[in-house]
């Protein structure tokens, strides 16, 4: 077995002491990896075994690989279905079978949980559950269409605009796995702060296309 699988599985702890069993992103990370075995684990598998907790799991483990340059318009049309469909109240996912049927290789699931940011393992010393306003049912659809959003701007690419709207959604993908609502509303803040930049830039971006297209002819 894989040495950072191991140090992986060692952190997870029975489900009443979870929130003991070290970052949250290692811990989901590995739980994942003892619910869905094999060396490729499919979203529908991860789906199937979290239930409830399916939404926000699916999102983090979609966005991670959303911080790698070109990678995040690879996620994005998964996002803005998962996005639209807790948006719309779903309580579980319903993936079609393009997306159930994608794969996530165990490797890079661990690699990417070791990866993240000095910013990103700060907020993680402070998710625990905390019910609030941000884990009642609107929250959620709040959730789902800032998620949507996120989505659309990891389509359409700009130079600097992946990364700011990425990590607000693991953000909030973090807090919404924890049932954290202090984590998850930081997580919507820094998310829509991160839009609003992307929007900006990408429009800039399309008038000055439109601008030397129309000088041009």
């Amino acid at each position: 077995m894989d040495g950072n699988l191991q140090a992986a599985l060692a952190a997870v702890t029975p489900r009443g002491n979870a929130h003991d069993a070290g970052p949250p992103i290692s811990r989901i990370v590995a739980e994942v990896a003892l619910r869905c075995p094999g060396e490729d684990i499919t979203l529908g598998e991860m789906a199937e075994a979290f239930g409830d907790r399916a939404f926000g799991l699916l999102i983090l483990m979609l966005c991670l690989p959303s911080l790698i340059p070109l990678m995040a318009s690879v996620f994005g049309t998964p996002m803005l279905i998962l996005g639209i469909q807790m948006g719309m109240g779903r309580r579980v996912p319903k993936l079609p079978g393009f997306l159930a049927r994608r794969s996530i290789r165990r490797g890079d699931l661990l690699r990417l949980s070791g990866s993240s940011s000095k910013w990103l393992r700060r907020i993680e010393q402070y998710v625990k559950p905390r019910p609030g306003f941000f884990t009642s049912p609107l929250g959620d659809r709040l959730f789902g269409w800032l998620t949507a959003y996120v989505a659309i701007m990891l389509i359409m690419p700009g130079p600097g605009t992946n990364g700011p709207p990425a990590f607000g959604n693991i953000v909030m993908a973090l807090g919404l796995v924890e049932h954290d609502s202090k984590v998850i509303g930081l997580g919507m803040a820094i998310t829509l702060a991160g839009c609003i930049f992307a929007t900006v830039v990408l429009a800039l971006l399309g008038w000055g296309v439109a601008a030397a297209l129309g000088w041009m002819f």
